[in-house]
């Protein structure tokens, strides 16, 4: 299996995921607001990460199939992801949503980092370690803002 052809969008939509949970609940917004959030960065983030990529290769003149494979592919695994998040929140509980939603994603983002690891045959627990440490920096930071910001506008 060729895990450089999905571990970027993978790695964005997993943190995103999490991130965008964390702190719409920390705002706290309504389910819908979650859920239109996780949606449109599915879609949205989504499709302009994947044209950067895409332009990206073409401008190093990798061979277009190759290119427009990990357009592909960058794309199709993000949204697989970010599509699980939105299954999460629409199926749970809000307050349940958030800790599963916490829960799936260090799971995810820890089994993708033991798989690099893996492959690059390097010590695989200092890899998820490195990882998960900046994965719950960003969710912090995005439960900050979430509580932060809200109190600036009210």
């Amino acid at each position: 299996m060729k895990i450089n052809r999905f571990s970027f969008g993978s790695t964005a939509a997993i943190v995103a995921g999490m991130a965008l949970v964390t702190g719409l609940d920390a705002a706290a917004l309504p389910k819908s607001a979650i859920v239109s959030s996780l949606l449109i960065v599915a879609i949205a983030d989504n499709l302009t990460d994947s044209l950067s990529i895409h332009v990206y290769q073409e401008s190093e003149r990798l061979d277009p199939a190759r290119a427009f494979l990990a357009t592909l592919t960058n794309f199709g695994a993000r949204l697989v992801v970010s599509l699980s998040f939105v299954l999460i929140v629409v199926l749970m509980p809000l307050r349940a949503a958030v800790v599963a939603s916490l829960g799936w994603g260090l799971l995810l983002l820890a089994a993708l980092s033991w798989m690099i690891a893996r492959q690059r045959r390097v010590r695989a627990l200092p890899e998820v370690v490195k990882h998960l440490l900046v994965a719950v920096t960003v969710i912090f930071l995005s439960k900050l803002l979430g509580g932060w910001i809200p109190a600036q506008f009210a």
